[in-house]
This record gives C-alpha cells, structure tokens and sequence, in this order.
C-alpha cells in the first residue's frame, strides 16, 4: 500500500505531463507534415536536456533521501539549496550551447531545409522551455526525496491544464488573431511552467528543506559523492537521447511522412510508460532511506513489487493499444499516410515495453542502491548492445517502417531479459552497508 500511495500521485502527474506532450503533438499534426517532422527533429535534443536534469536529480534525491534516513537534516537542507543553483546554471549552460549549434546538428540528424526553416523560429521558445521545466523538476525532486509526491503530483496536473488550454490559442490563434503556429507550441509550456515554478517557490518557502549557509563547504565535502552518483547516472540518461539521434537519423533516409510518424510514436511511448516513469521517480527516494539503514529484506521486497506491477500494466497496455493501433492513429494525425505508419509502430512497439520497464526501472534502483555504474552499463547495454543494432538489423532486412518497428521490439525485449538477470545477480551478492558522511 505504500508504494501505491507514493506513486499513484506521480503516475497521475506524469500522465498529465505526458499527455499534454502528445496533446503538443497531435496539435502539430494540424499544421501539417512538415511541421509535425521538424518537431519530430527536436526530439533527441529535448531528451539530451532531459536526460541531463534527470541524472542531477537521481543523484541529488539519493543524497537528500539517504541524508534523511541517517537523521542529517541540517546536510539534506544544504543540498537542497545545492540543486536549485547548480542545477539551473547547469541547464542554461547546456540550452545556450544548443542553440548556438542548432544549424550543424539538426542537419546532421538528416533535416531539410523546409525542417530547418520551422526549426529556427521554434527551437528558441523550446529551450526556454526545456530551461523552465527542468528547474521545476529539480523543485519536485526535493519534495520527493522528502517523501512528497502528491505536490509534484499535483504541479504536473495543473501545468498540464494550462498548456493544453494555451496550446490551440497560441498555435492557431482566435477569430482574426492569427497563432504563432509550431512556435505557439513552445511557448504554451514556458507559460504553464513558469506558473508551476511561482507555485513551487511559494511552497518551498514555507518549509525548512533549504538552508543559505554552508554551501561551499558542504559542495566540497559531497562533491565526489555526488559525481559518483550524477556522472554514471548523466550518462546513462544521455545515452536515450544519442541513441534517439542515431535511430531518426535512419528513419529520416525513409522520407518526412516516416519521420513525423516515428515523432508521434516517440510521444505515445512516454506516455504509456507513465506508471514506469512515475516509479523511477517515487521508488528511488524510498530505496535511498531503506539504503541508509542497510534494509536490504525490504529492499528486495519493494523491486520484487514493482517490476511485478510494471510487468503486468505494461502488458495488458501494449496489448490493448495494439488492438486499437488504427483508432489511436487516427486520433493524433489528420495524414493518411501518417496514420498508417504510426499504426503499424503501435502494433510492434507498444507490447514490447514491458521488458523496457523492467529495464528502466531496475536502472533507476541502482542509481539509488549505490550501483551507479552497473546502472549506467545495463542502460548503454539496453541502448547499444541490443536496440539500436536490432534496430539497424531490421532496417536493413527490410526497406520499410515494419522491419525498424520489429527490430526495435527485440532490442526492448532482449534489453528486459537482460536487466532481470543483472537484479538476480545483484540481489543475490553480499549485501554493503552504505557509506554516510557526516558532519
């Protein structure tokens, strides 16, 4: 029941944010083909910031919670302040960098000129974007790792409203007020999340989770606990988005109709991997307090729970969705063509992410459970061992979307079988107290 109750909040903020994401998209798909596939371009890099807020929030939350579970409060409040300044700076560096190298990098990823023209007027409004949302995410990792989920919850929910509520204004415009078109898109999320971070700094401070002394010290002192968590867990975060690059970059040689329907397909996998998502974020804090006080009979206990859940959900989802594929593509692209490509990526993809749960959660864990590193090579292994080459193998086996779509199916499923072998191994070694700073 635990679990239930620290997840079910996430699971419905992480579909409403989802949601709102595919929502985005289907939107988009009204514009046309051209838009909906220079979107799709955007994809690997708007992953790339995530993956890189997502790694300083694993870390910084195993820190937080493992603080917590050995009673330093006072640190678990200096690493708080921590996250919000470090990890804005961090994020803004990197969104700067992205839109200086935006021409070289979409045009290696196979974009054409129509693509990069949509791109330009876009791709600033996005990363503003990207910047807002990711320190909202550090915002929620706080209140994760001190056993809050139902504010994240909650914030994802409302932010959510507010974008699908500005998406069709912006992107289309009222009456004689013509939209903004693909950049409207953009700019509905910076609105929405600006409101989430106003909401969430009001919150924070009526609490006492942050502290305004001892910074520099306390980021010395945890320095080389933290990059030991944030370097192996940045990496394996950015791997899905390299990995996203090299796989568009073989459905670009496809032609622009495959692109935009891949783009579709890219936002319905997140969003049913929602209970999966909400579970990397509610199950880590958890694993981090259980850690700490060298639980490992529970420890073992709540994985053995969740990837039961995680197996179950995934599968009758992928399953019912691919009954369903020729409605579901219907719904989210006006393009006959569109629709039938993204139907046939429903039918093979859906299914086969119950085994990428499996992966993605018991990734996740060993970020928590001081194995960061086996954490990051289980996740290049996931991406570069077995999806991308079954990837490439059906690609090249067939010259259509359906030898691409089996091919990735195998590489999750293989992926999947592979994480569950690594957890047995692992759980079935000598269990290691943790190591804890103190003061």
């Amino acid at each position: 029941m635990t679990l239930w109750r620290q997840t079910w909040p996430m699971a419905i903020g992480v579909l409403a944010l989802l949601g709102f994401q595919l929502v985005d998209s289907a939107f988009i798909a009204r514009l046309g083909t051209a838009p909906l596939a220079a979107q799709s371009f955007t994809f690997p890099l708007s992953f790339l910031v995530i993956g890189i807020q997502v790694g300083l929030g694993i870390a910084i939350a195993a820190l937080i919670s493992r603080a917590l579970g050995a009673d330093q409060h006072a640190r678990a409040h200096r690493l708080g302040s921590l996250v919000l300044l470090a990890g804005g700076a961090i994020i803004a560096l990197l969104a700067i960098g992205l839109w200086l190298a935006q021409e070289r990098i979409f045009t290696l990823l196979g974009a054409n000129a129509t693509s990069l023209e949509l791109i330009r007027a876009y791709w600033a409004p996005q990363l503003l974007a990207a910047w807002s949302g990711a320190v909202l995410y550090f915002g929620y990792s706080l209140f994760r790792a001190h056993g809050d989920t139902w504010l994240p919850g909650k914030m994802m929910v409302i932010t959510s409203l507010i974008n699908v509520v500005l998406d069709p204004l912006l992107i289309f415009g009222v009456g004689p007020w013509g939209g903004m078109g693909l950049p409207g898109a953009a700019w509905a999320t910076v609105a929405a999340f600006s409101t989430g971070l106003v909401v969430l700094a009001k919150r924070l401070m009526g609490t006492d989770w942050l502290s305004r002394t001892g910074l520099i010290s306390e980021m010395r002192q945890s320095a080389g606990a933290f990059f030991g968590i944030a370097g192996p867990a940045m990496i394996s975060q950015l791997m899905p988005p390299l990995a996203a690059m090299l796989a568009i970059s073989v459905v670009a040689t496809l032609g622009e109709t495959q692109v935009a329907a891949w783009g579709l397909a890219s936002r319905l996998e997140t969003l049913s991997l929602m209970v999966v998502l909400a579970m990397t974020m509610s199950l880590p804090p958890w694993l981090g307090r259980c850690y700490g006080t060298g639980d490992w009979d529970q420890i073992s206990r709540l994985l053995q729970l969740a990837l039961k859940v995680v197996v179950v959900w995934q599968l009758s989802l992928g399953i019912l969705m691919a009954a369903l594929s020729p409605w579901v593509a219907l719904a989210l692209s006006g393009n006959p063509e569109v629709r039938d490509d993204l139907a046939t990526l429903i039918r093979f993809l859906l299914p086969s992410y119950a085994a990428l749960g499996i992966c993605m959660l018991i990734v996740s864990a060993g970020n928590a459970l001081g194995w960061p590193l086996r954490a990051m090579l289980m996740s290049g292994a996931r991406l570069f061992v077995f999806y991308l080459p079954c990837l490439w193998a059906g690609a090249w086996l067939s010259d259509g979307l359906v030898g691409l779509a089996i091919g990735a199916a195998i590489g999750n499923l293989l992926a999947g079988l592979a994480a569950w072998q690594l957890l047995r191994l692992i759980l079935a070694s000598p269990r290691r107290k943790p190591a804890v700073v103190t003061r």
